[in-house]
């Protein structure tokens, strides 16, 4: 069975959150007899379309970028001849250029849709896309939540809840290296425990500023690894504050962000606006066997982290309840340590890759199954 995939970006260009997703179903599904081709946007389309672990990455030409989104006149065309040669398409939401091309296209093969977030960010556009959003959504034969808080939460999901399923997204631990002693060397070297973690792209929403104020409160060292468009604020913030707890190790390797993980009392992720719609870094920690702390915004952050079960949940942007919080985890290591515990039994039941490409296989062929 040859499923096309379609979002603005993908690998080797960008290696975001939807597009690990994007990955890790390609790679879990081909144990079930999908082979999988994704198509999305290049500055560099001809040195960039590639085999990349066992599926094709396609790329159409970028154009320019607007408000997040990427623009190309060629993904119509190219769009068109890959779908007349998949038996389904699966859409990533959001991203308006693709509604269009799905319509222009006509291509009449089954088509799901996997709900990765509402659109936050740019909503003073929300009123004029609206109308061609909800045509497409209503369009496709399904439509994919990656947590049941975020399908109750979200407003537009549950006007098409009927044709709607939750399927968590899921890591594959044998996917990530383990750190070898230098990595742990450098982790022990750079890094004083204890400490707690915060790992990701730096960006608006991660609620980093709350967190840097919260430092002053916070009784270890918060070690924020990572890189990305606020990362200067955040570091002018940290030294206006002189909150010399806070330590920035910049963008890390896999093996020594394995080495973080591994050694961190617990992972801190303070998003605090809906964009965060799923935090693929909690469930990282929770594969990691590690508490968490997050915030209460309605979204999957909340299905991954349990209250009071895997970690604790405070409410966002309050810097005083996350100071609290994480003095709870440094003060309480039995309840730390079962936290843990717990985090990696739900991760094994719950958010493993394996269960996540089961579960799209099995959708695959309902589908499938229904247009012939």
């Amino acid at each position: 069975m040859k499923v096309l995939h379609f979002f603005k970006t993908y690998w080797p260009d960008t290696f975001g959150g939807v597009e690990r997703t994007i990955h890790a179903i390609a790679q879990s599904t081909a144990a079930h007899g999908v082979e999988t081709e994704v198509l999305s946007l290049s500055r560099a389309p001809d040195k960039n379309t590639k085999r990349l672990d066992g599926h094709m990455a396609r790329k159409a030409k970028l154009d320019f970028e607007l408000a997040s989104t990427g623009f190309s006149r060629e993904v119509f065309r190219k769009f068109g001849a890959l779908a007349k040669q998949a038996d389904l398409v699966h859409y990533h939401f959001p991203w308006p250029i693709m509604d269009m091309v799905h319509f222009q296209s006509h291509h009449g093969k089954p088509a799901l849709l996997t709900y990765h977030s509402d659109i936050v960010k740019q909503r003073l556009v929300l009123p004029f896309y609206r109308p061609l959003m909800m045509r497409f959504l209503a369009d496709v034969d399904a439509i994919v939540a990656t947590s049941p808080n975020y399908l109750e939460s979200s407003s537009v999901l549950r006007a098409f809840k009927a044709k709607s399923q939750v399927i968590p997204i899921g890591i594959d631990e044998g996917a990530y290296p383990s750190p070898s002693e230098a990595d742990n060397g450098w982790c022990g070297s750079v890094v004083p425990k204890p400490f707690v973690l915060f790992v990701g792209v730096l960006r608006y929403y991660k609620g980093l500023n709350v967190l840097i104020r919260a430092a002053s409160q916070a009784r270890c060292k918060i070690v924020i690894a990572g890189s990305g468009p606020v990362e200067r604020e955040l570091k002018q913030q940290a030294e206006a504050l002189r909150c010399d707890n806070v330590l920035f190790v910049g963008e890390v390797a896999e093996p020594r962000k394995m080495a973080l993980l591994r050694n961190c009392h617990g992972l801190v992720f303070p998003s605090n606006q809906r964009s965060e719609a799923y935090g693929l870094s909690l469930v990282e920690a929770a594969m990691c066997g590690k508490p968490m702390i997050s915030c209460e915004i309605g979204t999957g952050t909340s299905y991954v982290n349990r209250a009071g079960q895997t970690g604790l949940v405070v409410p966002p942007s309050n810097p005083a309840k996350l100071a609290e919080a994480i003095n709870r985890l440094i003060d309480s290591p039995v309840e730390a340590v079962s936290w843990g515990r717990a985090a990696r039994d739900r991760y094994l039941r719950l958010f493993t890759a394996e269960r996540m490409g089961r579960s799209y296989a099995e959708l695959y062929r309902q589908l499938e199954g229904r247009n012939h």
